[in-house]
């Protein structure tokens, strides 16, 4: 089971202070953020993709790439890689180059975006999303595990011959997560080809969640990649903690009544109560999470949005502490317990390399 945090990278004025960070000040703390998950003994990081305000992470790889330096046991990853509005000749090359400088510690989770106005600053439309996911996903799939490559589609010139480099390191393309809160189809996208799917659980009751994962499960089996409890699952989440409860619920309460994505709508004690939000004492937060299985069946990876909302870096850097010395060790233990043998773990760079060798060698002894 892999833990980690995730950020929307969002500019948000704290509304205790009224002070706004500057863009360069928010880059910043995300870095040290992700320098303070590894120091808390968390597996990953992860960034996500926008290019509107109030958010600044518009170059995922470019911040992974930096974090990359800096770290030795982090796995880098997003949340999310815009499928939809990036062309998947730049992801295919990007993440490649970043799996060489990062020793393989990179995945990434891919999505089409929900920001209407961000489709045509790249030439494309919202009502394509789907279509655009779907096929910019083949391509890209195909120019990791095909030397060379003649394509031919609907959103983008015809390739020719083409060879994406670098290639991917030692030939083990990044594991790909498909993100999605409400759609069916990306779902069925992520169990067609037998990669992870990740949902946000942030935003929806676990009803809802439960049907799209459930989905996912179902049509991972039809497809051959095995049990239906054997696919890939991730999970996200925020949390706020304080070891009063009621301390956690007052202090976060103006956080996320300001918050860009929670403001003006459902009451901090709805919203708790509805979704998978937890704000309360660390024993509060590790009984939420661990009903996600009971939920959900075992999954592989959870990941925690800590520094969204416009809550101070020294707050986000002490929720870390708290997060990585009382929760993560209980949740590691709760969940390895009664988890099945043929349950697989989130899959890596070295179990995907080790795993080719192995099929490798059990062509060559049928041969």
């Amino acid at each position: 089971m892999q833990f980690g945090i995730f950020s929307v990278s969002d500019v948000t004025t704290d509304p205790t202070t009224g002070r706004t960070p500057t863009e360069a000040e928010r880059i910043k703390a995300m870095v040290t953020i992700a320098l303070k998950a590894e120091e808390v003994g968390l597996d990953v990081f992860a960034t996500g993709e926008h290019h509107n305000p109030p958010f600044v992470a518009s170059s995922p790889t470019t911040m992974l790439g930096y974090v990359a330096a800096r770290t030795t046991d982090l796995i880098l990853s997003t949340s999310t890689t815009l499928i939809t509005t990036n062309d998947p000749v730049k992801i295919a090359e990007d993440f490649a180059m970043l799996q060489h400088l990062a020793d393989g510690r990179v995945d990434l989770m891919m999505g089409r975006g929900n920001t209407g106005p961000v489709y045509p600053w790249f030439g494309q439309d919202i009502r394509q999303g789907i279509p655009l996911a779907l096929e910019n996903y083949n391509l890209l799939h195909r120019l990791w595990r095909e030397d060379v490559v003649d394509w031919e589609g609907r959103f983008r010139t015809p390739l020719q011959g083409f060879t994406s480099t670098p290639r991917p390191l030692d030939g083990v393309p990044p594991f790909v997560w498909h993100g999605s809160i409400r759609s069916p189809e990306i779902a069925e996208q992520a169990a067609y080809y037998g990669d992870g799917f990740f949902h946000n659980n942030i935003f929806w009751p676990a009803t809802h969640t439960k049907k799209l994962i459930s989905l996912y499960r179902r049509r991972f089996e039809h497809y051959g990649h095995g049990k239906g409890d054997q696919a890939i699952v991730g999970l996200g989440g925020q949390v706020f903690m304080r070891r009063n409860s009621q301390d956690a619920v007052k202090e976060f309460r103006p956080y996320f009544d300001n918050a860009p994505v929670y403001g003006g709508g459902p009451s901090l004690e709805e919203f708790t109560r509805e979704t998978p939000l937890t704000v309360g004492s660390p024993q509060q937060v590790i009984d939420r999470t661990l009903g996600f299985r009971d939920s959900f069946g075992h999954y592989q990876r959870q990941l925690f949005l800590m520094d969204h909302a416009g809550l101070p870096l020294k707050t986000v850097l002490e929720q870390l502490d708290i997060l990585g010395e009382e929760v993560v060790p209980v949740l590691r233990k709760e969940f390895a317990a009664g988890r099945p043998a043929h349950v697989p773990d989130a899959p890596t760079h070295s179990s995907l390399l080790a795993a080719r060798g192995q099929g490798a060698e059990g062509t060559k002894e049928l041969s």
